[in-house]
């Protein structure tokens, strides 16, 4: 694995994601690791998309950082590389959580019910 990347906290959620991959035997994680080792850090994702593609109650893993463009109408829980502030206060006041991808595979080692978005 060549991660080639400076960010101490990128290069261990990739180590993370490659781990419970194997582990778990999930492609998910695998999925979200080789997003995240080619694109550097990952995409950019807005709110709206967020919402257009989420349902309440979801589970969403974004590889790379959530912004606050347009708006979150949906109880969802987001995981991501990193939030804005104004991401991060729109997500909670809907009652929603910002997690990192970290504590989601802590908290979901199988990956069910989780939706790739980005």
């Amino acid at each position: 694995m060549k991660l080639g990347r400076s960010n101490p906290i990128l290069i261990e959620t990739i180590k993370i994601l490659r781990s419970a991959a194997k582990s778990q035997n999930r492609g998910i994680w695998d999925a979200l690791a080789d997003e995240l080792e080619k694109r550097g850090g990952g995409r950019i994702v807005n709110l709206s998309k967020l919402d257009r593609y989420l349902e309440e109650g979801d589970i969403a893993a974004v590889p790379g950082k959530v912004l606050g463009g347009g708006s979150i109408t949906k109880k969802v829980t987001v995981a991501a590389v990193a939030f804005s502030a104004k991401a991060r206060s729109k997500i909670e006041a809907v009652g929603g959580r910002c997690i990192s991808l970290r504590r989601l595979v802590e908290e979901n080692p199988s990956g069910s019910y989780v939706k790739i978005i980005g």
